[in-house]
């Protein structure tokens, strides 16, 4: 692998960023005037010094011959991964080559490559079945341990069905009386359920009264989906095992991906991080040039470290994807790569706004509580509608609005500028709110445009 097979976009670069404070001060370092020292080698290792407010500049290195994702180190104290710096020397490799001249790899450098490396060599090996160094986990207190948790879900869910009992006994009205406190104690008993699915369904249900004209018909449709759930649980033996999967899932039993694996070159159509005060959610979207088929990479990092693995869009990796147990389910965990991640120009195809929402709809009879499915609709146009956005079908008289969410953010302008009142290809979810692009494509030659 040369070096040079894996360089990234300005965009790609940023997209690692675990924050928008991070992709700021990264950009600032992206020029030359900072960096002394820098330097790449053949194998993958990216290095530089870097000014900064002491008499010491920081020592940044990145290793990019990791297929799951570049690894950095700096001297500096940030507690981010990737820091301001090791954006920087990225930004600065990727805009301009001889700027990061070929080199030796200094002994600072070297180091830390080659431990790092040592030491992902022997992980593998020890998660390996012949090197396992850890005896095979005791079946019987496993299936002890499901079954408590399983008692314990069964008694939240017929605690939530009395709250939702008394809710519709009393009237709606009192629901915007009563106030969050209500539900967030009710949350808090499905916490100790161990029913963490349930919990946050409970939260957005408390979240709906007093939110606008309509809030009593939004509250009765989230009400009857969390029945739907309690209910799916309550006789989970009646159903058919993929649905009986898919209402584990949504209660939030964990699940290993058991699907065979599948080995396809996976273009990076979106990636984007949510978070919370305690957790960041990163959730990259892949098709499969070959399977034709779309999934979901999910990870999680604690709160203000970014997730691994990184694929900003626009690459392609030879990979395999094991899916997990579920009907409809589009997530699957990444398995064994064969080459690192790669940029590339191939696009999926893309379909019309009519069979996008036909599509959502059928999806819906294997998972009621599905909020979006993923869709890359092949020529539309975004449009102003009202106070509103939607994408109008080029060849169809029809259109998909945009999620309130699309509307607030910056790649609704990123996506007009892109269109120009011409058709572009739009990747993103299409769902009950409406459709949240992710990424576009001009109709001719260009390259791939992050929405997120």
């Amino acid at each position: 692998m040369t070096l040079q097979g894996v360089r990234r976009t300005a965009d790609q670069v940023l997209a690692l960023a675990p924050d928008t404070a991070s992709r700021k001060a990264g950009s600032r370092l992206g020029a030359a005037g900072p960096w002394s020292g820098a330097g790449s080698s053949g194998e993958g290792a990216l290095w530089g010094l870097c000014k900064g407010s002491g008499s010491k500049p920081y020592r940044t290195v990145v290793d990019l011959a990791d297929v799951s994702g570049p690894a950095y180190k700096c001297s500096c104290p940030s507690r981010k991964f990737p820091c301001k710096h090791a954006l920087g020397l990225l930004l600065l490799w990727a805009g301009d080559e001889g700027a990061v001249p070929q080199a030796e790899v200094p002994e600072w450098a070297g180091q830390w490559i080659e431990g790092r490396r040592g030491r992902a060599e022997q992980k593998k090996a020890t998660a390996s079945p012949s090197g396992s160094s850890s005896g095979p986990a005791d079946p019987e207190a496993a299936r002890r341990r499901a079954e408590r948790r399983a008692e314990r879900v069964t008694a939240g869910a017929s605690e939530l069905e009395q709250r939702l009992a008394d809710l519709l006994r009393g009237g709606l009205a009192g629901a915007e009386q009563s106030g969050y406190g209500l539900w967030e104690e009710t949350a808090a008993r499905m916490v100790d359920a161990q029913a963490q699915g349930l919990a946050t369904r409970v939260r957005e249900v408390g979240a709906v009264p007093g939110t606008g004209p309509g809030w009593p018909a939004r509250l009765l449709e989230e009400c009857a989906l969390l029945h739907l759930l309690d209910q799916g649980w309550l006789r989970r033996e009646r159903l058919p095992e993929a649905l009986a999967a898919t209402v584990r899932s949504r209660i939030g039993l964990p699940a290993s991906a058991d699907g065979p694996p599948v080995r396809d070159r996976w273009l990076v159509l979106a990636q984007y991080d949510t978070a919370d005060a305690r957790l960041t959610t990163r959730r990259i979207w892949l098709y499969g040039t070959q399977s034709r088929h779309t999934s979901l990479l999910l990870s999680y990092g604690a709160a203000g470290r970014a997730p691994e693995p990184a694929l900003p869009v626009g690459l392609a990796l030879d990979a395999e994807l094991s899916a997990y147990p579920g009907a409809g389910q589009a997530r699957a965990a990444l398995g064994e790569q064969f080459a690192p991640p790669a940029p590339t120009t191939e696009r999926p195809p893309g379909t019309t706004t009519t069979l996008a929402t036909a599509r959502y709809g059928d999806a819906l009879r294997d998972d009621p509580w599905l909020d979006s499915v993923p869709v890359t609709l092949g020529r539309v146009i975004p449009v102003p509608d009202g106070d509103s956005w939607q994408l109008a079908d080029a060849d169809e008289d029809t259109a998909l609005p945009l999620t309130p969410a699309a509307r607030s953010r910056p790649g609704l302008w990123r996506l007009v500028a892109l269109s120009g009142g011409a058709p572009v290809k739009v990747f993103g979810e299409c769902g009950h709110r409406g459709f949240t692009p992710l990424s576009a494509w001009p109709e001719g030659p260009g390259e791939v445009v992050p929405l997120c």
